[in-house]
């Protein structure tokens, strides 16, 4: 045995362990309100944070310490400090890297144990719609930051040719579109085109329909249950998946039918999680993360439907390539890229 890799491997885990706390920190202060409390920088105590809050403040000074000790706050004289970086992350919604929301899909992983106890030791699969209902509200809230910053600005105009059929009036599909976060983006960006959301879940269909009235697109989206291999309309200019393909038991079946769905001189934008083509190159934070969330989220669901797949989060460029090659598209490009995800075009 070497003692010294032993030791080496224990603080690791020690270290992820704490990560793991901290993390149900985090949806504690999300929940409560907390970081918006302190989203001003200014330094607080514990006892005005609970005159803010209305929470006890004994819990609130231990809180306030674990945040101290992960380097998430600032601590001087009693007070305590949300520095404007970590606001950015953590109080500011409106914020490109805001993520203390998007935690939730974690906390889903936890609720959801049992069940992936059970689809381990069976043939795998467990559906999408029979996680916690805190995965949808995270999902939504991890990926939203991401479409308001990227999307209309970055993303859309690397396409060719997009933005000019956007701007005239297009047909658009988002398909897995969940509670309509990126249809909602595009839709409030061009209010000539159309856009049709198809998910399979009804209550997140529900949800979107419902964000689509309140942010005052309703008489320009429309959102329908529906999967990716029967959702309706063949004059799409634009067929959208946003982070959703690979989580597709037949993600070639569903290429095909975007295919048919497309017109001549139509477009798919697929954006997926951010990956290379081995494991060996995905020993990054961010592989981690997606590996980790796919084992729990992406390939169970895959292998609950037909042909199950199960390409997983980290599927990489090259297989998704090989997929819309088999599903009949001759043209397929890596168009953009962030830390976080690739954005993929194909054409006919």
């Amino acid at each position: 045995m070497d003692e010294a890799k032993l030791h080496e491997f224990m603080g690791k885990l020690v270290s992820d362990m704490g990560a793991a706390a901290m993390l149900a920190n985090v949806i504690l202060g999300d929940e409560l309100g907390l970081y918006k409390a302190m989203a001003d920088s200014q330094p607080v105590t514990p006892q005005a944070l609970a005159s803010k809050t209305g929470c006890n403040p004994r819990l609130l000074r231990e809180w306030l310490s674990a945040h101290v000790a992960s380097g998430y706050m600032e601590h001087r004289d009693g007070q305590f400090v949300l520095p404007k970086e970590q606001a950015l992350a953590l109080a500011i919604e409106d914020s490109p890297v805001y993520v203390a929301g998007g935690i939730m899909v974690v906390a889903s992983m936890f609720h959801d144990k049992d069940k992936l106890v059970a689809a381990m030791r069976g043939d795998g699969a467990l559906a999408w719609g029979d996680h916690h209902p805190c995965m949808f509200s995270g999902t939504e809230r991890f990926f939203r930051p991401g479409y308001k910053t990227y999307l209309v600005g970055q993303w859309l105009p690397a396409l060719h040719g997009v933005i000019d059929k956007l701007e005239a009036g297009a047909r658009v599909a988002d398909i897995g579109c969940g509670h309509g976060a990126s249809t909602i983006v595009m839709a409030k960006a061009f209010p000539a085109s159309h856009f049709d959301g198809f998910d399979y879940h009804a209550p997140s269909i529900a949800t979107a329909t419902e964000r689509a009235r309140e942010g005052g697109v309703s008489d320009r989206v429309s959102f329908n249950q529906g999967t990716a291999k029967d959702f309706p309309g063949n004059d799409y200019d634009l067929v959208c998946y946003f982070d959703c393909l690979h989580d597709m038991g037949d993600p070639v079946g569903a290429a095909r039918h975007a295919y048919r769905s497309l017109k001549k001189d139509g477009t798919v934008l697929l954006v997926e999680p951010y990956a290379n083509d081995t494991l060996d190159d995905n020993i990054t934070p961010v592989g981690r993360l997606f590996y980790a969330a796919s084992t729990f989220i992406c390939t169970p669901n895959s292998l609950s439907q037909e042909v199950g797949l199960g390409l997983g989060a980290q599927a990489g460029e090259k297989r998704l390539r090989d997929v819309f090659a088999e599903a009949g598209f001759s043209q397929f490009r890596r168009a953009a890229e962030t830390p976080f995800n690739l954005i993929l075009e194909a054409r006919k």
